[in-house]
């Protein structure tokens, strides 16, 4: 998407990488992040190659904010880049994130370039009345406390909201798109409303099932032994039902063998499953482990 919109500097959020470091990720670009949970959060700022020799100073502040100061043809230029927390998130950690951009923004000399690239989690709202001096009129639905947040700071840093000055087209509005039908998230304060907002869309998008799922059984532990006795107690299981249903004299003699081979299964699976978790825990720290823990994963999930 850089090498196609041309864009020289680019600032991500939510990476969920865990650690401080700058790596290059190919085609020419390189990316500096700080993280400190695989699971959450993260930031980081991608850079032209080209330009890393330019780069002056790295601020990691948290995960949640970091900033980078290049030079570039004599000018000195900051860019940050920033996630704000969710609309759902307590506020003292809102203000946790607002005191350490405001940190960043003070350490910055007078006369010195800023730019933020930032994921604030909030909505400035259609039009500017009262706001000129800092957003044009071409924000997105209503305001919300977040995006109240976000106007005082501009004020308070003589900033702008550059991308409320041009009007957008639809699709650059639409957070989810398929089948013809499309959505604009606009997440409530209230977190019992954001549940139903949520199981609402859901019901409209997906449609409501009739709840009689099948359980899902875990077969990645499988192996032939386990294979063969499941596939002899069906056959025995079936001989047992047929013996039921024409009232045969063997019936008794089939049950038997059904429910002995019922016995074995289990102890089959109870193996297979002890080998199978055993070979897993000595490969944790390789390629191949880490493959089989997301196939656990994604079957359980």
């Amino acid at each position: 998407m850089m090498e196609r919109r041309k864009v020289d500097i680019l600032c991500v959020q939510e990476t969920r990488w865990k650690g401080s470091k700058a790596r290059s990720i190919g085609a020419g670009f390189k990316l500096f992040y700080y993280g400190v949970d695989s699971k959450r959060n993260g930031v980081g700022l991608v850079l032209k190659e080209e330009f890393v020799r330019n780069v002056l100073e790295v601020k990691r502040v948290s995960d949640r904010v970091m900033s980078l100061k290049l030079e570039i043809e004599g000018v000195m230029l900051n860019v940050v880049s920033g996630y704000a927390p969710q609309v759902g998130c307590e506020l003292e950690e809102k203000e946790r994130f607002w005191s350490e951009l405001d940190e960043v923004m003070e350490s910055i000399p007078t006369g010195e370039r800023v730019v933020i690239g930032a994921d604030f989690n909030g909505h400035v709202g259609e039009g500017n009345t009262g706001d000129e001096e800092v957003m044009g009129k071409f924000g997105v639905k209503e305001r919300n406390l977040e995006g109240q947040m976000v106007v005082d700071f501009a004020k308070r840093m003589d900033m702008t909201v550059v991308n409320t000055y041009f009007q957008k087209r639809e699709e650059h509005r639409v957070t989810y798109k398929s089948g013809g039908r499309r959505t604009q998230v606009v997440l409530p304060d209230d977190w019992e409303t954001t549940a139903e907002v949520i199981r609402e869309t859901g019901r409209k998008v997906l449609g409501v099932s009739s709840g009689r799922r099948k359980e899902d059984k875990e077969t990645w532990w499988w192996n032939e032994e386990v294979q063969d006795s499941i596939q002899r107690k069906r056959l025995a299981k079936k001989k047992w039902d047929m013996d039921r249903t024409v009232g045969s004299g063997t019936g008794q003699d089939n049950r038997q063998e059904y429910k002995e081979l019922q016995r074995r299964v289990k102890r089959e699976v109870s193996k297979a499953k002890q080998k199978a978790y055993e070979e897993l825990y000595t490969r944790l720290d390789t390629r191949e482990g880490e493959k089989d823990l997301y196939r656990l994963a994604r079957q359980r999930d």
